[in-house]
């Protein structure tokens, strides 16, 4: 034979033995076969979405599917599914010796292998069944074919597990205030789109969530009629038309995917054309509930739940009704209670709605125990960590209030809520919301979690990125949706596994292997780290008044009492440690530290930058998927290095600063200088990396935002408006720092003017006097002022009888006809005799007439009385009422609007005497 034919046939003989073994391989593997899902006969909807669901994955696979609804199966190669009281799944135990499983509990669900290539999902309930068919189709798409021998019993930890979608907007409508936005297409497109109602509810179902939260103010007008108060209806009939398919399209797309949809509204506010008829406000925090406000009331909730009977509500008595007291109690027992239970009398029905009560701005407890007499589903929902995200170890105050909620005879229910420190950037650490969740069973002793969007609720459905289209929040956040409802299920899932578990989520989603997808994960949980620990250690609020990553000024971080300060951040919702004045105030007096310090943490954040961005750049040259999502991930994680570094030189530069106000040496300032420079280098980093990547830093653009700057008008909203902010705090300590070195001596602050009274015309009836010492402040007592700040003296204040006061509130009424601004002194104690100082955390409407903000701190001193705190309202040219809630509070006078108003802590009546701060450095 030729070397040639031997070759040939050598190379003949290779080529079919590989031919042949392909084929022998290929005919080992199993060929796609049929499986027949069989369903009870007449079978619920929830159990026909499952089977839906299961069949699309088997049929990815290559399994021939067909769906069938039977009372029995005989049928080999059949998936038999429903409640496990069902005839047709006990007689498929039977028939096919499918090996009896743990009962599950509610909501739960079995998965059993059985005879005859048989599979049995059997549900506590149907939508314990829904799940074990979404559960059994994630198998078959991960494996691409259906397990062997499957036995699985599974069910959920905590009993709602749920997010939430505003039904508002960034800014205000025109003519309307906080919270009042009607159903309609103009304002809210998206409410119509079915197709994005069916992504976001699919996207619920597979992250076993069986709740979802509509807020809105009063959305009873764009969605009922009332026989009694017909003009009450905000939208057109053709509108009106719209929302009642829609809702009730929403509803049963819900519930044939075992969620509740939970209508929420704020208390007590009723529609435009309603408070027109009657010559009244939408909403007024100081007024009483009359007859009229809980009729309407009332018949609004029993006409809702008449039309739309499998809809559960949820009710914020607080923020724009006076909270905690006798009419919060009232007012769910008489007005709420009632008219629940008048509609489902009206329909006929006796199974009771879900009633969840908000447990902001109101003594929930004692609201709780006066109504469970009256209606048995009631859960109630408080806040995790205020409206931001800043520890998984609550502690304080805030938790005893948690835990009292939770052991009473309701399900308490945890709200991640607004997450105004996090927003605008991706977050996803699983580690932080872990044991978060964990927290929420061991410390707070509740069951149950009501999520909100990561970033940008007031935009919803979109995102803050910069895209050509823009990008959906249920899209851009999945993990964040995914994360929290997985530990919603099961809470102690071991950490090892955990990570393998999201390494190979995030390596799918991107494109890698598992190693480069734990580096994702590695570069989420570092930066995940960095604004709840800036927060918590330097911010003044926990709410949505102030945009962390926006920064904040420097007399924020010296002075925060000046703005508000909110201290139950500190005393709560962060672990044991001081805050920046507290730890300077300890380094001048020598005194140990206790627990996170500002410095710590400012070490701590820098840290986490930095191993972010090298765990993101690790995993970058391995992404083949979704790489422009990628890039805007990997973006994020250089502005969040860029942001802490920002925090950590400034709050050094602040420290020195105040260590400079106990010292008085120059030296202190000098070495804040450069710190203070370097945040600014850092600043126009985050400038460079935010301006073709996003729309804005925070979602909500209205004068509610206080921190670091006033958001009127969707001004304030970007890192660029706040640059030029930040360059003239260190052009002004530069220069104040020259003159310092030129005077050689310490300058006093400005010397104050004395304020001029401005012309207006009183139509309160009230007698007034001049302020100083000796003069009595009420026209019911003798009490009077014993010092004053100099600035106030003789001003006209109104003296108003303290009785009515307590019982009534307090009313101004006066006309002018230039811009003016009212002083008013709120006595600085907490005391139900004391008027509350304004309060944003807790009234949305307590900046409206930019009164938010302390100007004059322990301006005046009365006998026997806390020392005084100045506010100022601020009124255009017309005629004004001013409402104030009760308590008591001094009226002290009218000046120009244009007229200076030095902001600094007088000292009067205080102790220590007037305290020389250091604000002026930097203004």
């Amino acid at each position: 034979m030729s070397h040639c034919l031997r070759k040939y046939l050598l190379t003949s003989c290779f080529l079919l033995g590989v031919l042949l073994g392909f084929v022998g391989a290929a005919g080992a593997a199993p060929k796609p076969d049929s499986r027949t899902i069989v369903l009870p006969k007449n079978a619920a909807p929830r159990l026909r979405y499952g089977a839906e669901r299961l069949a699309t994955a088997l049929r990815a696979a290559g399994y021939q599917t067909t769906i069938t609804e039977q009372t029995k199966t005989s049928r080999p190669n059949s998936i038999i599914i429903g409640r496990a009281t069902d005839a047709l799944l006990t007689q498929a135990a039977t028939a096919y010796h499918a090996a009896a499983a743990k009962a599950p509990g509610k909501e739960g669900f079995s998965i059993v292998s059985a005879d005859k290539n048989t599979i049995l999902i059997s549900g506590a309930d149907n939508t314990g069944a829904l799940y074990g068919c979404l559960e059994l189709a994630e198998q078959v798409q991960r494996q691409g074919k259906i397990g062997e021998q499957i036995s699985l019993t599974d069910q959920p930890e905590m009993v709602l597990r749920g997010a939430c979608i505003g039904v508002q907007k960034p800014y205000y409508l025109p003519g309307r205030t906080v919270y009042e936005y009607p159903y309609t297409p103009e304002v809210f497109p998206w409410l119509y789109d079915k197709a994005l109602w069916v992504k976001y509810l699919d996207m619920l179902a597979d992250n076993r969530m069986n709740s979802l939260y509509l807020w809105n103010g009063h959305p009873f007008a764009s969605l009922v009629r009332l026989k009694d108060y017909p003009y009450a209806v905000e939208v057109d009939d053709a509108t009106f038309k719209k929302n009642e398919e829609m809702y009730r399209f929403l509803t049963e797309e819900a519930d044939k995917r075992g969620i509740w949809v939970i209508q929420m509204f704020y208390n007590i506010i009723v529609s435009k054309p309603f408070a027109e008829h009657h010559g009244i406000k939408t909403q007024d925090r100081a007024r009483p509930i009359t007859p009229l406000l809980s009729d309407y009331t009332r018949k609004s909730i029993a006409a809702f739940v008449e039309k739309y009977p499998n809809v559960g509500l949820m009710v914020a008595l607080g923020e724009a009704m006076e909270g905690v007291g006798q009419d919060d109690i009232d007012w769910f027992t008489k007005t709420i209670i009632p008219g629940v239970q008048d509609g489902l009398k009206a329909l006929g029905q006796t199974e009771l709605p879900p009633i969840v009560l908000r447990a902001h701005d109101t003594d929930a407890p004692s609201v709780i125990k006066a109504a469970l007499p009256l209606y048995k589903n009631l859960y109630t929902e408080a806040k995790f960590n205020g409206e931001a995200l800043t520890t998984y170890t609550p502690r304080g105050s805030w938790a005893e209030l948690h835990r009292t909620l939770s052991g009473m005879n309701s399900v308490h229910i945890e709200n991640v809520h607004i997450l105004a420190n996090l927003e605008p950037f991706r977050y996803g650490s699983a580690d932080f919301i872990q044991k978060s969740v964990q927290a929420m069973h061991n410390t707070y002793g509740a069951n149950g979690l009501h999520l909100y969007p990561q970033a940008s609720y007031w935009d919803w459905p979109y995102t803050a990125d910069k895209t050509p289209e823009r990008l959906l929040q249920v899209d851009r956040d999945w993990l964040w949706y995914k994360a929290w409802s997985r530990y919603a299920w099961h809470a102690d899932r071991p950490r090892p596994a955990e990570i393998d578990y999201w390494g190979q989520q995030l390596g799918s989603m991107y494109g890698t292997d598992v190693a480069a997808g734990k580096q994702v994960l590695e570069a989420y949980e570092q930066a995940g780290e960095i604004e709840p620990k800036l927060l918590r250690r330097y911010g003044i609020t926990d709410g949505n008044r102030q945009t962390l990553t926006l920064g904040m000024l420097m007399t924020q971080l010296i002075n925060p009492k000046r703005y508000g300060l909110f201290t139950l951040l500190y005393e709560s919702e962060a672990p044991e440690g001081e805050m920046i004045i507290e730890y300077a105030e300890k380094e001048a007096k020598g005194l140990p530290h206790i627990g996170e310090t500002p410095p710590q943490v400012a070490a701590e954040v820098v840290a986490h930058g930095r191993a972010a961005v090298a765990a993101i750049e690790r995993a970058a040259p391995s992404v083949t998927k979704n790489q422009a999502e990628f890039a805007r991930l990997k973006n994020d994680m250089y502005c969040q290095d860029a942001l802490a570094n920002f925090y950590a030189d400034k709050v050094q530069a602040a420290l020195l600063a105040l260590r400079y106000k106990h010292s008085r040496n120059l030296a202190d300032l000098e070495a804040a200088v450069p710190l203070l420079a370097r945040s600014v280098q850092h600043w126009q980093r985050m400038v460079a990396l935010t301006k073709d990547t996003y729309l804005y830093a925070n979602s909500m653009q209205t004068a509610q935002r206080k921190i670091p700057m006033r958001g009127v008008d969707a001004t304030y909203i970007t890192w660029a408006e706040m640059l030029p902010v930040y360059q003239k705090e260190l052009a002004n300590l530069r220069h104040n720092l020259d003159s310092l070195k030129q005077v050689r001596i310490v300058p006093a602050v400005q010397k104050k003017k004395a304020l001029i009274n401005a012309p207006v015309t009183l139509l309160t009836k009230a007698g007034t006097y001049p302020l100083k010492a000796g003069q009595p402040v009420f026209a019911d007592t003798t009490t009077a002022i014993s010092a004053l700040a100099p600035e106030l003296a003789g001003l006209k204040g109104l003296r108003l009888s303290q009785a009515r006061q307590l019982k009534d509130g307090t009313e101004v009424r006066f006309t002018t006809t230039r811009p003016v601004q009212l002083l008013v002194g709120y006595f600085n104690q907490k005391n139900p005799r004391y008027l509350p100082a304004p309060q944003l955390e807790i009234d949305a409407s307590a900046n409206d007439y930019g009164q938010a903000d302390i100007k004059i701190a322990n301006a005046v001193a009365v006998a026997g009385q806390p020392p005084v705190n100045v506010h100022t309202f601020s009124f255009k040219p017309g005629t004004h009422t001013l409402n104030l809630s009760r308590g008591t509070c001094l009226i002290l006078g009218f000046v120009d609007a244009k007229q200076p108003l030095p902001t600094y802590n007088a000292g009067i009546g205080a102790a220590g005497g007037p305290v020389k701060e250091v604000d002026w450095l930097f203004e």
